[in-house]
């Protein structure tokens, strides 16, 4: 018999999440709809495992078959039995390098543990990111060298409020060079330069988690809304980007939704797609 059920990886921010960071009350019925329907619903973040928890207990994602993907792909996870299913970690020598780089820009850098958001000195631009995702951090002025454990994200980040980024692309345009078949960055937003390990992206999650499962990928909906999103809309079968989307995540997409994050626009793909 035709396995008619199908597995929806959705991004958090601007895509599931409003800019308030809330569930609308249309998504958070069209999520339990389209379980109750038999189909399968995967956080898929670039946010760390720590700050998806929550969450997935507001939504009531930890049931048995319930998974996500936290760090881009870094981290996939079994919500049900709380265990990590694949990670994939940064060599602390390249943590070293992308830290030194960073301070040569005068740029917020941070990295994660499993327990904490860790900065080795205040920015206003990480003050703004722990306004967002709630997090508990700690400032260690020796990071990274203190690090004991691979991390798998190191985020580097531009100067909030302002439109003009110059000193985060010239930062990025700095490292490709060096970076280049040892990492793979890409932008999470126009102020937040992502760097994790070489091949890890979204789109790789959805393979991963789909051969795990025995899943095809003709079953596969994908939603999301920045470049970080671009792969995880490529690989899927049908890909939506939402009508707040960055043009570069629009044009890669099949579907663009008629309503944006602010409007339950993932509402909008369950319904058409699930």
């Amino acid at each position: 018999m035709e396995n008619r059920s199908k597995i929806l990886f959705t991004d958090l921010d601007d895509t599931l999440l409003n800019r308030e960071k809330q569930v609308t009350p249309e998504n958070y019925r069209a999520i339990h709809q389209a379980i109750h329907r038999g189909h399968r619903v995967v956080l898929c973040t670039g946010r760390p495992l720590l700050s998806v928890r929550p969450l997935l207990r507001d939504l009531g994602l930890t049931q048995p078959g319930s998974y996500a993907v936290a760090y881009n792909g870094g981290e996939i996870y079994d919500c049900h039995r709380q265990e990590i299913l694949y990670r994939k970690s940064l060599p602390l020598s390249y943590v070293r390098y992308i830290f030194q780089k960073a301070r040569q820009y005068d740029l917020a850098c941070q990295t994660y543990s499993d327990t904490h958001l860790l900065t080795a000195r205040p920015f206003p631009a990480t003050d703004a990111y722990l306004a967002k995702t709630a997090m508990p951090y700690k400032i260690i002025p020796d990071l990274p060298d203190s690090l004991n454990e691979e991390p798998s994200k190191v985020l580097v980040l531009g100067r909030p409020g302002l439109e003009d980024q110059a000193q985060l692309y010239a930062y990025h345009q700095d490292i490709q060079k060096w970076a280049k078949d040892k990492i793979s960055i890409f932008y999470s937003s126009s102020i937040y330069l992502e760097h994790v390990p070489f091949g890890i992206s979204k789109g790789f999650a959805i393979q991963w988690l789909c051969r795990y499962l025995d899943i095809p990928l003709e079953n596969t909906v994908a939603a999301g809304d920045e470049q970080n999103d671009i792969p995880m809309l490529q690989t899927a079968k049908i890909g939506a980007a939402m009508a707040n989307a960055v043009p570069e995540c629009k044009a890669c997409a099949d579907y663009i939704t008629e309503h944006d994050c602010e409007h339950s626009g993932l509402a909008e793909v369950i319904e058409r797609f699930l």
